[in-house]
């Protein structure tokens, strides 16, 4: 047990002296440093066994001639080497030193012994041999170069007989012959294991590398993935598995690209052609099919390609979730559009109440000056009888817009209360014919109805149904030209309530189907309008019908007409109650489109 733990004492001792040699640039990689360490060991156990062996033979000789000269000298070119390497950090320029070192020691050696007879002649091989350790192919060929010149110099020299002179006659040559090889052959060994170390450190280098990137690859939320020439994914980390709902293993190959959105396929294989032909980084957004507990759903994935170092149009890919932030830009783009929404409203707004409210206003003021002036004006009884009535109707005009203007600021804000109560609706939609009848007539409109005798008792707000109707059949009069119909129809359907209000009039362009019912919005609408009105009464119609927990569905066409039809449950109960809960003040709902058809009753009159 004690030599066992000096050996490993010595060992460490002696691993640690080599690798304080390796030089700092070399430190970093360790195959790098492994090359280095495999270089110095092997140097400084040929240095020390020559100066260890030299003793020994010059005892068993006597005197020290040229050979052994030779050989001291050489003993200390490993050392030289070795302090090269570890100053300079230049592992191939020594590696071509020691080469150069060994074929002149060779040559040498061989030239004083018997040319290529000489014992020194195997140390040729070893040339070539020792440069294996730089796993270099230039080097290597370079050494090889080397080890064939010298070996065809001392051929060449030992056939013209130019060596016969400086033959040491006194040498005994078969014991040199078996030092040499054996020398070599111990030197070829130290190469060998020097080799195998080198061999194992890269595997353990290997293993340890495969190790990190297995642990990064299966603990990163991110998905690893490695894409052959034709885009087919040859390895995915488990990662997906978090992502797609389906096991890494049913990826591989092209299933990947089948999970590809059909619209983003083309992007998709485009950032993997750029990112496998160039040394830059592509990236895309697709949206993958993933596999849910309750539906298969596209989710929107960001890709980072980039081609493989050193093996070609090979890509490695980074894939991550970016749904959220898709929906993240997807809000603020809508909240864009709702800004620029409500500030075209806004314009809207100004623009239409204050076409609503000058006219009458003006009306107000002039008709209100001329009986102000009435001695000065001459008015007789009927002129001023005719003023003050327009004064009055120009009166209830401006009551009307701002009670629509108020009606739709409470519904908005949740402050209008409805208070649902069971009631017949034949009577009701009855009631509001006959007051819109006149108007109708005025305008040259027939009104129809079509009530079946036993329609059902509706559980809702009476007011709010009233102003419904009113409305819907006063936005019917307004734009159906003289000469047309206008049908007024409920049923029930089932545990719904249908009311339907269809015209022949002039309908609504198709583009402004979807905005029928913003506040201030009038389809084919512009500052000078054909037709007056805030375009707030459809608004209110909605408003109140989404309060009974109901639906509104527009169908209109240019020049052929519009069908509103209105549905809402026949007990409005307890969407009344939900919608209580957001209802801060109770205010009575106010009738614009009746304070309109009231006045056009009044004139008529």
């Amino acid at each position: 047990m004690p030599l066992l733990s000096l050996r490993n004492s010595v060992f460490a001792s002696i691993r640690g002296f080599i690798d304080a040699l390796v030089h700092p640039s070399a430190r970093q990689d360790p195959l790098t440093a492994a090359r280095h360490r495999a270089f110095f060991a092997v140097k400084i156990f040929s240095g020390f066994s020559v100066l260890a062996l030299l003793p020994l033979y010059l005892a068993s000789r006597g005197t020290a001639g040229a050979l052994e000269v030779t050989a001291l000298l050489w003993a200390l070119a490993p050392f030289l080497l070795v302090v090269y390497l570890s100053r300079s950090g230049q592992f191939e320029r020594a590696h071509l030193l020691s080469a150069f070192a060994l074929a002149g020691l060779v040559a040498t050696l061989a030239v004083m012994t018997g040319g290529a007879a000489s014992f020194a002649a195997p140390w040729v091989v070893v040339i070539a041999l020792e440069a294996s350790l730089s796993a270099s192919r230039r080097l290597i060929v370079a050494t090889i170069s080397l080890a064939a010149l010298t070996a065809f110099g001392l051929f060449t020299a030992s056939a013209n007989g130019w060596l016969a002179a400086y033959t040491a006659a006194d040498l005994d040559l078969p014991a040199l012959t078996l030092a040499g090889t054996l020398s070599a052959a111990v030197y070829a060994g130290m190469i060998a294991l020097a080799n195998s170390a080198f061999v194992r450190t890269g595997n353990e280098v290997r293993r340890l590398s495969e190790a990190r990137y297995k642990l990064l690859a299966q603990n990163m939320s991110d998905v690893i993935a490695r894409h052959a020439v034709d885009g087919a994914v040859t390895f995915i980390s488990p990662a997906i598995e978090q992502l797609a709902g389906v096991p890494a293993a049913q990826l591989l190959g092209h299933k990947l690209f089948e999970r590809v959105h059909i619209a983003d396929r083309p992007a998709y294989l485009t950032a993997l052609s750029d990112a496998s032909r160039s040394n830059e980084p592509a990236s895309v957004e697709f949206r993958l099919l993933c596999e849910t507990s309750a539906a298969p759903v596209f989710a929107w994935v960001e890709m980072r390609a980039r081609a493989i170092e050193g093996q070609a149009q090979q890509v490695v890919s980074v894939m991550r979730d970016i749904s959220a932030r898709k929906a993240d830009a997807l809000a603020v783009e809508q909240a864009r559009n709702e800004a620029e929404k409500a500030n075209d409203a806004k314009s809207k707004f100004l623009a239409t109440v204050s076409h609503e409210l000058r006219t009458p206003l003006n009306a107000i003021i002039g008709f209100s000056e001329m009986l102000a002036r009435e001695q000065e004006m001459k008015l007789d009884l009927a002129r001023r009888g005719e003023y003050a009535s327009l004064i009055r109707d120009s009166g209830e005009h401006l009551l009307s817009v701002v009670n629509g203007i108020l009606d739709m600021s409470r519904i908005e804000a949740g402050h209008f209360e409805i208070v649902a109560e069971p009631f017949s609706v034949r009577p009701l939609i009855e009631s509001c014919r006959k007051m819109m009848s006149l108007r109708a007539e005025q305008a040259g409109v027939q009104l129809f109805t079509d009530l079946p005798d036993q329609l059902p008792e509706l559980s809702a707000d009476p007011r709010a149904l009233w102003q419904v109707v009113i409305n819907l059949v006063s936005n019917a009069i307004k734009f159906t030209e003289r000469g047309g119909k206008i049908d007024l129809a409920a049923r029930a359907n089932g545990d719904q309530f249908e009311l339907t209000v269809t015209d022949n009039g002039i309908g609504i362009p198709e583009a402004d189907l979807a905005r029928l019912g913003d506040p201030f919005f009038q389809g084919r609408s512009t500052y000078d309008r054909m037709y007056e009105g805030t375009g707030l009464g459809l608004s209110v119609v909605m408003g109140l019908v989404k309060l009974h927990g109901g639906s509104v569905h527009i169908e209109s066409r240019l020049q052929k007409g519009t069908r509103v039809t209105v549905r809402m449950p026949l007990d409005c109960q307890p969407a009344a109650a939900v919608a209580g809960k957001n209802s801060v003040t109770k205010f009575p709902a106010r009738n614009s489109a009746a304070a309109d058809a009231s006045r056009g009753m009044k004139k008529s009159a």
